[in-house]
């Protein structure tokens, strides 16, 4: 098979070795060479035949409750294509769309902040972390399918139970809509650090395996690599609402 091409697939759903075996068997039509691991949860498929995503998911299903999403793999760059100054903007580009979000969101939080002693950064804090999570889950509703795949390919409680994906985005909204209207202050904040830790422990696995996949950080509309900007993220609104706890702000 001279035209075909080796493909890296993140498989779901699976939890002992007789789920690796079954989904080999089912992959292995596809391909000349199957390789399946349970950690990392992926399929490799070497010397693979050109097969729509639609027909390798009906495969894996037909063998048990599997989920199979490619692994986005970031093409090889040459010394000839790309030349030292370019890689700087070719980062900036890749992250532009979170950067300016972000900021958008940072300068809509100065709202109502100013007091005569100056900026009020505990209520500042309390405003980005309100639209934060109302922006970042809004991305994840215009396709949650879409996201609850994405999300399993490295969340620790996604991968065991897909559900999961489909309801992370309905408490990020709950945790917006409570910071924004500032309700009951100190359970917001402490289910902000249960949350967004639990959620960092995945991203940490996925940098630590050296997985290339989707962040899933503003759903499959904006296709951004994980990266440590991931875990910033997370490990960043822990922080906030840590200090919001510590400090007592709720304002």
């Amino acid at each position: 098979m001279l035209d075909g091409m080796d493909q890296t697939f993140t498989i779901t759903g699976m939890n002992c070795g007789n789920c690796v075996g079954k989904v080999t068997a089912a992959l292995k039509p596809f391909a000349d060479d199957v390789s399946v691991t349970l950690n990392p949860p992926q399929a490799v498929l070497r010397n693979a035949k050109p097969v729509a995503a639609g027909v390798l998911q009906s495969a894996v299903a037909k063998a048990g409750a599997y989920q199979i999403s490619p692994v986005v793999v970031e093409a090889p760059v040459t010394a000839d294509a790309v030349t030292d100054d370019d890689a700087p903007s070719s980062w900036l580009q890749t992250y532009q769309p979170l950067f300016i979000i972000a900021g958008y969101i940072a300068i809509a939080s100065l709202a109502g902040t100013s007091t005569a002693a100056g900026l009020d950064w505990t209520a500042w804090m309390v405003n980005f972390m309100a639209g934060f999570f109302l922006v970042f889950s809004a991305f994840k509703f215009l396709n949650l399918s879409g996201f609850a795949d994405a999300y399993a390919s490295y969340d620790l409680l996604a991968k065991r139970w897909h559900g999961w994906g489909y309801v992370y985005p309905f408490l990020e909204l709950a945790l917006g809509l409570a910071f924004l209207f500032r309700v009951a202050p100190w359970a917001t904040n402490a289910a902000t650090i249960a949350l967004m830790g639990f959620s960092s422990l995945g991203v940490i696995a996925a940098l630590a395996n050296k997985q290339r996949i989707v962040c899933a950080c503003l759903g499959t509309v904006l296709k951004l690599p994980m990266s440590t900007i991931t875990l910033v993220e997370d490990l960043g609104m822990v922080a906030m609402a840590t200090a919001m706890l510590l400090w007592g702000g709720h304002n």
